[in-house]
């Protein structure tokens, strides 16, 4: 844990210095907030999907920092158990935004499912792994082959299996993926139905606690785990202000915990189920800040580089070009 918490603090140094004119000009925003923003009186409703790795959306959500937003709103918090979920309820309009790692989005668009990407987390690759049980052999890459992983089918952990067997000199098919939710893949690897499991936070951080799952890899060089905020075109259209306001919100959130990240390990734990001691290390994986951004050239490059290698390999019907579903903050 120590030597993994090392590299966590200088992947972090190393994100500080790029993310840091963002977070200026976020910080700036915030401050002047009050005058800089005017609630949407047009908003009537706010449905909101998150997850369990939401912190900014959870703590949102404990402050009621929407209903102070838009008091003339109803605020609907709609927890999900992946990303892929949350998007399939964007698209039929069960929601109004949404919160998912960097693979769902490029899924959706691919299947031509309507969605605006509006804002980004910074990446946090230590934040997922390839965890293989505490009695496993398995200590290296190649040693996947042949062997059944347990992932969530279209989550973030799809595209840092794909490039994990990609550096291991594999190809996809010399392994045997397991399509399970995050709760069904952590029985079958408490049962040693599977070999190995490809995974986030806060579920990462649990298992490595509880069940003293061992690393095999990360995702430091693998794959940057953006945390994505998406819309519905219909909302962004009907109200690109509120869409402004729902992002400085979720950057005032992020402020409150970087200032307090005991309290904020309480009341994950409170708001999951998980123990404070998981959430303390969930969120200590996260980069600070964590503020919500409009997306950099590198981000959409970042993003394209993983569709592209989706439709490489057939994952994906067809290539998509992530920069058409990229909200520019102008009225559509």
């Amino acid at each position: 844990m120590t030597q993994y918490l090392a590299q966590h603090q200088a992947a972090t140094r190393l994100h500080k210095s790029a993310y840091s004119i963002t977070a200026m000009f976020i910080g700036c925003a915030m401050l002047s907030s009050t005058a800089a923003w005017a609630v949407d009186p047009s908003v009537k409703q706010l449905r909101i999907g998150f997850q369990k790795s939401s912190i900014n959306f959870a703590i949102a959500k404990q402050q009621k920092l929407y209903e102070k937003e838009f008091p003339n709103a109803k605020i609907t918090w709609n927890e999900f158990p992946a990303g892929p979920q949350i998007l399939e309820a964007l698209a039929v309009g069960s929601l109004d935004i949404g919160v998912t790692g960097d693979t769902p989005p490029v899924y959706a668009q691919a299947a031509h499912k309507p969605l605006y990407y509006i804002a980004y987390e910074a990446a946090k690759p230590l934040a997922s792994a390839i965890l293989v049980p505490k009695n496993s052999q398995l200590t290296q890459l190649n040693q996947l082959k042949g062997k059944r992983i347990a992932l969530q089918k279209g989550s973030s952990a799809h595209y840092l299996l794909v490039q994990a067997v990609a550096k291991a000199g594999l190809q996809w098919s010399d392994i045997q993926p397991i399509w399970l939710t995050p709760a069904d893949a952590r029985a079958a690897f408490q049962k040693g139905a599977v070999d190995a499991w490809a995974i986030w936070d806060p579920y990462f951080a649990s298992t490595q606690l509880e069940d003293q799952a061992k690393i095999l890899v990360s995702g430091k060089d693998l794959s940057p785990n953006y945390t994505f905020y998406l819309a519905a075109p219909n909302f962004v259209k009907q109200h690109p202000q509120a869409i402004k306001d729902i992002i400085q919100q979720i950057n005032v959130a992020d402020q409150w915990v970087q200032k307090h990240k005991d309290e904020t390990a309480q009341l994950i734990a409170e708001s999951t189920g998980l123990k404070p001691q998981v959430s303390q290390i969930f969120i200590d994986r996260r980069p600070i800040p964590s503020y919500a951004a409009p997306l950099t050239a590198k981000v959409i490059a970042d993003q394209q580089q993983l569709a592209n290698r989706f439709s490489e390999l057939k994952i994906i019907p067809n290539s998509i070009n992530i920069k058409q579903a990229v909200w520019t903050g102008k009225a559509l």
